[in-house]
């Protein structure tokens, strides 16, 4: 039998007292937070009736949730990712005849045409695909974790570290260590300086959000001074990088964010159960087994080598793992973890703002970094308004 399984069948019981019937009073408290059924001022919570979900098996060890709405809209999503993906491939001048296209990706022609599939667009559009899934995918597990829709690399640090790590590397060692190593250890002693911040590592979601704010400032402020007084002739070369930017990626990004992906997104598949029950109350997911600081706690670092892998390629891309998430929290309707439909659209949301750095003019020739940062600013704005209308800022 399954957690998903004992769940389904705790939920079902009767109220017991002692250690188990405060479980269930903690997993009621958490399903009424998520469903907004919480009764009137003064009153015990009131619940509607809560299907199941259906759930898809593979073999006896595991089973997972499966929302038909979810699905739905990871269908939406994925055509719109493909559309976007062939306007990038044929839009402009050295742009492939859509209709050329399925013969061009089995068979890639000679001249222009292939030099923009294998060597132009191609590359830059898959690593705009793996990016956009890993941060995504990323943001979704920071957010189960910390039980904040606020809650990101962009926000516990990991983005400003990767950035201060390349300006130093840039720095002591110019021309021997590549910007993409530098940004890894960035990112890496970032983290580790919020893991060590908390006092408790992992274990306090509202401690990693506030030390990642710390560090994410202490980050901002030695690259600032890196760039402003010590690389001037160079600050012009590393402002690209630091935006964010996939104009001049190859095949090697490719390989890079595709292994990133091979790692992170089966691990975040086999925490996600686990999540979606710490989600309903940690004394519920514990009288089911779960082990809730060891499943933050690898969660977390799943997170960040999605992170990690996604900045080490790119550069702090902003937003997109903070936005990709809630937008497919709210499609969705469901309060369970939406890993997939978060990749598909933390892709689109990158693939179309490179279709506009690539083609709008307005944004030609800018770094991707900058249009989501425009955007997601607006967007995170809005949430911020919306937290403090309800109560929770």
């Amino acid at each position: 039998m399954t957690r998903l399984d004992r769940w389904h069948r705790q939920s079902r019981q009767p109220r017991r007292t002692g250690q188990a019937g405060q479980a269930g009073q903690a997993g009621q408290a958490g399903l009424a937070r998520q469903t907004g059924h919480t009764g009137q001022a003064g009153q015990k919570p009131t619940l509607a009736p809560v299907r199941p979900p259906r759930l898809f098996r593979i073999g006896p060890w595991v089973a997972l949730p499966v929302h038909p709405r979810t699905l739905a809209w990871s269908g939406i999503a994925l055509v719109l990712l493909l559309i976007a993906a062939v306007l990038t491939l044929s839009m402009g001048k050295l742009g492939i005849a859509p209709q050329a296209l399925p013969a061009a990706l089995f068979d890639p022609p000679r001249g222009a045409a292939g030099f923009t599939l294998t060597t132009l667009r191609g590359p830059r559009l898959l690593v705009a695909i793996g990016v956009g899934a890993a941060l995504g995918t990323s943001g979704a597990l920071f957010q189960a974790v910390t039980r904040n829709p606020l809650g990101s690399p962009d926000v516990i640090g990991l983005g400003a570290g990767a950035g201060t790590g390349v300006a130093i590397c840039a720095l002591l060692w110019p021309g021997v260590l590549p910007t993409p190593v530098g940004a890894l250890i960035g990112a890496t002693l970032a983290i580790t300086l919020v893991y060590f911040s908390t006092g408790r590592g992992f274990a306090a979601p509202a401690r990693i959000i506030i030390a990642g704010i710390g560090v994410s400032a202490m980050a901002h402020a030695v690259t600032q001074y890196v760039v402003s007084v010590k690389l001037r002739d160079e600050a012009s070369q590393l402002a690209g990088y630091l935006a964010g930017s996939i104009n001049s990626v190859g095949w090697g990004a490719v390989g890079i964010i595709a292994i990133t992906l091979a790692i992170t997104l089966p691990a975040a598949w086999v925490l996600a159960p686990s999540l979606n029950q710490i989600g309903l109350g940690d004394a519920l997911a514990h009288s089911l087994g779960i082990r809730i600081t060891a499943t933050r706690t690898a969660a977390i670092v799943v997170a960040v080598v999605a992170a990690a892998g996604a900045v080490t390629v790119a550069g702090p891309i902003s937003f997109v793992a903070l936005t990709a998430p809630q937008i497919a929290q709210r499609l969705a309707r469901s309060p369970a973890l939406s890993l997939g439909l978060s990749a598909l659209l933390g892709a689109l949301i990158l693939v179309i703002a490179d279709l506009l750095a690539q083609q709008a003019p307005f944004a030609r020739g800018l770094p991707v970094g900058i249009l989501t940062a425009g955007v997601g600013g607006i967007y995170l704005g809005a949430l911020l308004i919306r937290e403090w209308r309800k109560g929770t800022l």
